[in-house]
């Protein structure tokens, strides 16, 4: 990294593009991709646990929302982090990121899924299990998926906005994009040039998340959309 230092602004930027890229594809996107998907788990079941009927329930799974929702999530990575380890629990940065990560979008986005939930006509809850399907069949098998369709944009949003999060995790000395910013920055000490480079970077990989999270809103859309003209005239000729 010496060499950082005498670079001019051109050579510093293509030759510091790359360690920020590859910090992204070895970090910042599995990092995502797993807390993402955790997060999910997790908020799946704490919006079925808040609209339980167990009381005692429903409240742990509100409280746990209302406590997450309102601290930072920088505040939440330094009490996992730097803070655990004080009471006897000590976990490696990236894991500490994945964790702290995952109880973030497990509160959030159990908000999203349980208005999803909350969405579906009542006659769709009704309708299988007069057919003879349990309760846990009907919303595994009907219920889920429906909301899921509606949800997706919302979730989508999420996941682009994890990216971003991501570089909070650099304060844990995780090596994703903005450390490797950071790390080149403290030798070549050019902090708008390095910094407005790895904005770039962010800016690139969330433009590619856009671009799926469009194509997959795409696909899924058309089980949203109302009976097109053809269809509403073959029905009309029965």
């Amino acid at each position: 990294m010496v060499e950082y230092a005498t670079m001019g602004n051109f050579p510093l930027f293509t030759m510091s593009f790359w360690p920020m890229v590859k910090a992204g594809i070895l970090y910042s996107i599995p990092m995502m991709l797993l807390s993402y998907g955790l997060g999910l788990v997790v908020a799946l079941f704490v919006a079925l646990g808040r609209m339980s009927k167990f009381k005692p329930l429903s409240l742990v799974c509100a409280f746990y929302v209302w406590v997450i929702r309102g601290t930072p999530l920088l505040v939440q990575l330094f009490i996992i982090f730097y803070g655990f380890p004080t009471i006897g629990i000590k976990w490696s940065p990236f894991t500490s990121a994945i964790v702290g990560l995952t109880i973030s979008q497990g509160a959030y986005n159990s908000e999203v899924i349980r208005g999803a939930l909350i969405g579906i006509p009542k006659g769709q809850h009704e309708a299988p299990q007069s057919l003879g399907m349990t309760k846990w069949q009907t919303l595994i098998h009907v219920i889920i998926p429906q909301a899921a369709l509606t949800a997706v944009p919302a979730l989508g949003n999420s996941f682009i906005s994890l990216l971003k999060d991501t570089s909070l995790t650099s304060t844990l000395t995780v090596q994703e994009i903005f450390m490797a910013a950071r790390q080149i920055n403290a030798v070549a000490y050019r902090p708008i040039l390095l910094y407005c480079e790895a904005a770039l970077v962010y800016l690139i990989f969330s433009t590619f998340l856009t671009f799926l999270q469009n194509k997959v809103e795409k696909r899924l859309g058309r089980h949203l959309q109302p009976e097109n003209k053809e269809t509403k005239k073959k029905h009309a000729k029965v």
